[in-house]
């Protein structure tokens, strides 16, 4: 793969990037009204959002850091965005340019005032896997093998100017209305600087592997101290295959069993037993060993669960809630989806939509084991979805509802059930490590 020689770092370089790509993107609109004279709209349509989300994946490709960490969140966000914009943005997850040899150099010398070879035995001169934060490099030393994640220069510095210039391309494509949308940027905008702090990963992988060993075919890698820093971090190389290469190999079904089961096992411990869960559920960041075991690679973004958050959040998940028009209320105020001075005609379209995805979203709680390969189960949520999207009484309301920290919340829901309707696990027990229920 071609490597990169530079990125831009200074906030009049990546300004210079956002805006040659929103040129791009305005270009992209003048040829589609011209396009939807000679075609059909929803032909121009198509090839609009292609165009655009090639062109602004391309743009967020050579920032790199959070601009390009955006995008991959994006391409999780199946049932929202246009395929075309889906399709693009999660090449992030895998099929990123490295930085090139001279550039990994100098950020090692930078913080260790040593190159790689004089610490290492030996390091691999081309990345091994490159993501839109940091790339890995396969080192040894002393019959040891290690994995040695290294961070791009400019992201932890740049995340805040980052996420000003690409807001408005986020806003237009989430149909988002900025006024009321800035505490939704913050928690992102905290979660990202989080994840560009490689002392805090260590800290988070060093405890929540050791919170999580006793869940059941699960295992992670040692990390080291003496070899990391704010930007670079080392832990034990692992052997595996991706969840995703998983997922599309001859597994028997058997084998889906075991790791599904092991996947959500983990995340169901973490969020109920620890309230701390890894939010960032994306193949690239999990392996599948010889051993059938599931390997976690990556704790950069982990979110704590708030307990006024947790309860009216996981309570829902009850039938009996469900159906009590007085709780499910309550619980809505709670979680600011309905807010106290809503018209009536807006808390009766909100509680019909709420109550129709819960009940299809929690479905697999209902019972004691749950069949995660059933696509037509994954097809009625995007349908309930696309339809209410689409519905004109939706542009009438204030979109910016529901507490912040839905927004990872959410997103490790969504990428859990992915994963798990990916490798088809079909007989999940459902209730190994949950509370509420």
């Amino acid at each position: 793969m071609k490597t990169v020689d530079y990125i831009p770092v200074s906030k009049v370089q990546r300004a210079s990037k956002i805006v040659e790509t929103g040129a791009k993107v305005g270009l992209n609109y003048v040829k589609y009204f011209g396009d939807k004279i000679l075609n059909s709209e929803e032909q121009a349509k198509q090839r609009l959002d292609i165009s655009n989300a090639s062109d602004i994946y391309d743009g967020l490709k050579s920032l790199k850091g959070s601009a390009l960490k955006v995008a991959q969140m994006l391409s999780m966000e199946q049932n929202i965005l246009p395929k075309a914009y889906v399709d693009k943005f999660s090449l992030s997850q895998f099929s990123v340019p490295p930085l090139s040899s001279p550039l990994v150099q100098r950020e090692f010398r930078k913080a260790f005032g040593k190159f790689p070879n004089e610490i290492f035995d030996t390091f691999s001169k081309d990345a091994i896997h490159a993501a839109s934060i940091g790339q890995v490099h396969k080192a040894e030393k002393n019959g040891e093998i290690f994995a040695v994640k290294i961070q791009y220069p400019g992201v932890s510095d740049s995340v805040s100017s980052d996420l000003a210039l690409i807001k408005p391309f986020a806003l237009k494509m989430l149909n988002i209305d900025k006024n009321g949308s800035e505490k939704y940027f913050k928690e992102v905008e905290s979660k990202l600087l989080e994840e560009t702090d490689y002392h805090l990963e260590l800290k988070n992988s060093v405890f929540l592997s050791e919170a999580c060993k006793n869940v059941k075919n699960v295992v992670f890698p040692t990390y080291f101290s003496e070899y990391s820093s704010k930007n670079i971090l080392t832990m034990e190389w692992m052997n595996g295959k991706h969840l995703s290469e998983f997922a599309k190999s001859n597994a028997t079904q058997e084998q889906r069993e075991v790791v599904g089961q092991a996947l959500w096992d983990l995340f169901m411990h973490q969020i109920h037993q620890l309230k701390m869960v890894h939010a960032d559920p994306h193949p690239g960041n999990f392996l599948v060993s010889k051993e059938n075991e599931l390997i976690v690679l990556d704790f950069g973004c982990v979110k704590e669960i708030p307990e006024d958050f947790y309860s009216p959040y996981f309570q829902l998940i009850r039938k009996i809630h469900l159906e009590n028009d007085e709780y499910f209320r309550a619980s809505m105020l709670a979680l600011e989806i309905l807010k106290e001075d809503d018209k009536p005609e807006d808390i009766a379209f909100l509680n019909t939509f709420f109550k129709e995805m819960l009940s299809l979203f929690t479905l697999p709680f209902q019972g004691e084991i749950f069949d995660f390969s059933d696509d037509e189960y994954f097809t009625k949520i995007a349908k309930i979805a696309e339809g209410y999207s689409k519905d004109p009484r939706i542009k009438k309301i204030d979109v910016n509802r529901g507490s912040k920290h839905f927004i990872y919340m959410n997103r490790v829901f969504f990428g859990l059930y992915s994963l798990m309707n990916s490798i088809k696990a079909k007989n999940t027990i459902i209730n190994n490590y949950t509370t509420f229920i």
